[in-house]
């Protein structure tokens, strides 16, 4: 098999696919083989998408989809296993970040605002999972991949609050799933060229990265070769793993 087609096949969800970093996850994961449904809250972003790569030749829908709403998120699986015939991937991206970032401290936060995060970056990951399990259960076989965030290493309030429950989450899931033959893994982001990190980044934090990251700024594309690989076969034996690909910015042992 071709390594353009290492996911013939097979069908992905990517939520938040109307942004920068799922847009370029959802291209890659079709120019693998995938047939990928794009599920966004913004419909006309994830249609935007829907457009381009079914111009490329590829197999795509957009689905509109509130992460946070447990009924909306149940039927846009639903509807990605009555399109494409099952669900075998799943990329949870979708987050709040722009919107929260610099919206001041964890003692001032506004408390509804700190629910809806909660709700988007943590409450939808689950959902996403919950829904999608029973498809996968049935193939005895499927790959999840949270995104988590450099931010879940350092000190990001409500952000990185919920990013670093997204690595536990991600632990915890790798556990309790693994005996019906799913792998849920995670990556965390460096500091990534897209119009959310352009928002959330002032030009003294982005000084501060450029002078003490070795490599302080990637794309959205640099991403993708690390999903790929945590969807394809060859991360069988991979499981409750987060991938750093954040240029040198957060030092892991």
């Amino acid at each position: 098999m071709s390594e353009s087609a290492v996911l013939a096949g097979k069908v992905a969800i990517v939520t938040g696919a109307g942004g920068g970093i799922g847009r370029a996850y959802a291209k890659g994961l079709a120019e693998a083989g995938a047939a990928v449904v794009l599920a966004d809250v913004k419909a006309e972003a994830a249609e935007a998408v829907e457009q381009e790569l079914t111009k490329a030749g590829h197999q795509v829908l957009a689905v509109r989809t509130d992460v946070s709403d447990e009924a909306s998120v149940d039927a846009m699986a639903a509807t990605a296993a009555e399109r494409f015939g099952s669900v075998d991937i799943l990329v949870n991206n979708a987050a709040l970040m722009a919107e929260i970032v610099g919206k001041g401290a964890l003692t001032t936060m506004d408390l509804d605002l700190w629910h809806t995060t909660l709700g988007v970056n943590l409450t939808g990951p689950l959902l996403c999972t919950r829904a999608v399990v029973p498809y996968m259960k049935k193939r005895g076989y499927g790959k999840i991949v949270n995104q988590s965030s450099g931010g879940a290493f350092m000190g990001a309030n409500a952000y990185g609050i919920t990013k670093l429950g997204l690595v536990s989450m991600t632990l915890s899931l790798a556990r309790e799933l693994a005996p019906f033959g799913i792998r849920v893994n995670a990556i965390a982001p460096g500091n990534v060229n897209t119009e959310a990190g352009a928002l959330s980044s002032p030009p003294q934090l982005r000084a501060m990265v450029e002078a003490t990251v070795p490599f302080p700024f990637g794309e959205p594309e640099d991403l993708v070769p690390g999903l790929l690989y945590l969807v394809s076969p060859g991360s069988d034996w991979v499981t409750g793993h987060t991938l750093n690909i954040d240029g040198g910015w957060i030092p892991r042992t």
